[in-house]
């Protein structure tokens, strides 16, 4: 019990380390389709895309990190974006301060 809070908890950690959350997201398009999608905006370094183990489809939302803040910038200058005719819902995830040592 204690093991599977603490996988949960280290995924809600990792997730503070992507740029943009992604809601609305078509059941068929792929991580590789929302990864080109999103490049044009610039360098995308990750798209993590989650599946639901029961039914075999992603969950439709996702996440997108960029390798720099202009890229993020860039992605939400465009008024909407769409893909397969729908249109995204997209929040851009807070920074996460580094901690000096």
């Amino acid at each position: 019990m204690a093991a599977a809070r603490a996988v949960r908890a280290a995924g809600r950690r990792s997730r503070r380390l992507f740029d943009i959350f992604v809601a609305e997201v078509p059941w068929t398009v792929s991580s590789k389709e929302l990864r080109e999608y999103f490049s044009q905006f610039g360098s995308v370094q990750r798209c993590q895309l989650p599946f639901d183990k029961d039914t075999g489809f992603h969950r439709r939302y996702c996440w997108i990190k960029f390798s720099t803040p202009q890229d993020v910038q860039n992605v939400f200058q465009k008024e909407s974006h769409i893909l397969e005719g729908a249109k995204l819902a997209l929040k851009q995830q807070p920074r996460r301060r580094h901690s000096q040592r």
